[in-house]
C-alpha cells in the first residue's frame, strides 16, 4: 500500500483509539487495518501502538511519529486545496489597502473594471497614506510604493514608480531654475511628510550623462547624497502638494502617477532630471500564507496586467 495511505490509517487509529472505527472510516476491514499497522511497524523497526484486548495507546515512538504524520497529511491536503483553488471561481470579500492619491487617481477606476470582471467578489477598500499592518488589521492585500521592509509579506511588482522634481513655470521665472541639487537650499520646497527622509531629499552623487540609460526598472541602488531643503509647505498628501506647486508656491518631488497630468499640461515642468534618483516600484503585497486565496491571486494579476510594464500615466511624458 502507499505510504500516505498507511500514514492516514495510523493517524485515524491514533485519533479514534480503535482499529474497528478507523477501518470503517477508510473503507477497510478490521483485520486489514491491523495487518497494515503491523507491516508499518515492521518497516519502521519500531512499535507505534500498545495493543490490548480492551484499549489501544500510543508508544513514545508513536507519539513522535504522529506529530510528523499529521504535518505531512496536512501538507498534502494543502497542496490539493491549492490546485483546486486555481479552478474555483474567486468569490468573497476582498479587503484592500492603498495610498490615497494612487487609490483615487488610478486604483478606483481599476477596481470598477475588476468588479465587472469578477461578479462574485466584493471589495472593501481603505485609502490611507499611513502604513497598515496587513495581518493585525485583517487586510488581504495592500498596494505599496517604494522599498519593502517587511520580510513576512510576499510582494508582486505591479509597475515602476517614477519620481520627478518639478515647479510651475511662474515659480521658476520668479526664482530661477536650479541647476544642481545644492541650489535647492535657496528655494522653497514642498514636503511630503510620510516620506522617512523628510526635508532630506536624495539625489545622485554624480549626474546622469545625457543619453545614458537608467539602470533597469529602478535606480535606487546608485550612489546618492542627501540635500537638506527648506520646507515652505508640509503635507501628508501628494495632491495637496501638487496643487501648491501648480500655484507657484515652491518645488515638489512627486511620483508621476500624481503629477503626470500636470506635467503633460505644462502646469509644472521637470527640473534636475539628470540628478534624480527617479525610479522605484509599486507593488501588491499580501501575507505569506501557504495557501493564497483565488480572490487575492486574481486581483494581484489584474493589477499587474493593467499597469505593467509601462503605466499609462507615463506615456508621452518627455523626461530624461
Amino acid at each position: 500500500m502507499d505510504r500516505l495511505d498507511d500514514m492516514a490509517l495510523f493517524a485515524r487509529v491514533a485519533e479514534t483509539r480503535s482499529f474497528t472505527v478507523a477501518a470503517a472510516k477508510l473503507g477497510l476491514s478490521r483485520s486489514a487495518a491491523s495487518r497494515r499497522m503491523t507491516d508499518l511497524e515492521a518497516r519502521l523497526g519500531a512499535r507505534l501502538l500498545n495493543r490490548t484486548t480492551r484499549r489501544i495507546s500510543l508508544t513514545e515512538a508513536g507519539e513522535t511519529y504522529l506529530v510528523r504524520v499529521q504535518q505531512i497529511l496536512s501538507d498534502v491536503d494543502e497542496a490539493d486545496r491549492s490546485v483546486a483553488s486555481l479552478q474555483a471561481a474567486p468569490r468573497g470579500v476582498l479587503k484592500v489597502a492603498a495610498p490615497m492619491s494612487f487609490g483615487m487617481k488610478h486604483l478606483g477606476p481599476a477596481i470598477a473594471d475588476f468588479l465587472s470582471a469578477f461578479p462574485d467578489i466584493e471589495v472593501e477598500m481603505d485609502l490611507n497614506d499611513r502604513f497598515v499592518d496587513l495581518v493585525d488589521e485583517g487586510y488581504d492585500v495592500a498596494v505599496r510604493i517604494g522599498q519593502l521592509k517587511d520580510s513576512s509579506l510576499v510582494a508582486k511588482r505591479i509597475c515602476p514608480a517614477r519620481l520627478v522634481h518639478a515647479a510651475s513655470p511662474a515659480y521658476l521665472t520668479r526664482r530661477g531654475v536650479p541647476r544642481a541639487p545644492e541650489d535647492l537650499t535657496q528655494h522653497d520646497c514642498l514636503i511630503y511628510t510620510n516620506m522617512p527622509q523628510g526635508t532630506q531629499w536624495p539625489f545622485r552623487a554624480t549626474p546622469l550623462t545625457p543619453g545614458a540609460a537608467r539602470g533597469g526598472n529602478h535606480d535606487m541602488d546608485v550612489a546618492t547624497r542627501l540635500i537638506k531643503v527648506n520646507a515652505r509647505l508640509r503635507a501628508n498628501n501628494g495632491d495637496v502638494l501638487l496643487e501648491a506647486a501648480c500655484a507657484g508656491v515652491g518645488i515638489v518631488a512627486l511620483p508621476t502617477f500624481i503629477c503626470g497630468k500636470a506635467l503633460a499640461e505644462g502646469r509644472v515642468v521637470p527640473i534636475l532630471q539628470e540628478w534624480a534618483v527617479s525610479r522605484s516600484t509599486i507593488s501588491a503585497v499580501f501575507p505569506a500564507n501557504r495557501h493564497l486565496s483565488s480572490k487575492v491571486r486574481v486581483f494581484v494579476d489584474f493589477l499587474a496586467d493593467r499597469f505593467h510594464p509601462n503605466p499609462y500615466w507615463d506615456v508621452g511624458l518627455k523626461l530624461g
